[in-house]
C-alpha cells in the first residue's frame, strides 16, 4: 500500500491538497490511499473521491506515536506530532512502513503531503 498522508490548516482548499500531493508524488509510485487525522477527513475525502481512492482516518494517539524525520514546531504544538502529513502516511501504511517522500508544502503553505509505503502483504 502506498499512502499519501495530509496535514493542513483549517482554511486549506482542495487545490492546496492537490498541489501538495502532486509535489510529494513526483518520481514515486501512484498512491493507493489517502490519510489524515480523523477530524480533518472532510477535505481529504473530497480529494479521495476525485481520485477514486479510499480514505484512512488516523487517531490522535497514533499520530503522536509516529516517529517522523520532520519536527515542525507548529505540528508539535497543535498535534504533538513532528509532521501530521508524515505521521498520517506512516500510520495508515501500517507497521514497518517507510516514507518515500517527506512532507511537501503547498505553495500557499496551507497543506502538507507525505508519501509512505507499507510492507507487502
Amino acid at each position: 500500500m502506498i499512502v499519501a498522508g495530509f496535514g493542513f490548516r483549517r482554511d486549506a482548499t482542495l487545490d492546496a491538497l492537490r498541489t501538495a500531493l502532486r509535489e510529494a508524488q513526483e518520481g514515486h509510485p501512484d498512491v493507493t490511499a489517502v490519510a489524515a487525522p480523523h477530524d480533518k477527513l472532510a477535505l481529504v475525502s473530497a480529494l479521495a473521491e476525485t481520485l477514486g481512492l479510499p480514505v484512512i482516518a488516523v487517531s490522535p494517539g497514533t499520530l503522536q506515536r509516529a516517529t517522523t524525520p520532520t519536527q515542525s514546531v507548529a505540528s508539535l504544538a497543535a498535534r504533538r506530532a513532528g509532521s501530521v502529513a508524515e505521521a498520517s502516511a506512516l500510520a495508515a501504511a501500517g507497521p514497518g512502513a517507510q516514507l518515500l517522500a517527506t512532507r511537501h508544502i503547498s505553495p500557499d503553505r496551507m497543506a502538507t503531503c507525505a508519501i509512505a509505503q507499507g510492507l507487502p502483504a
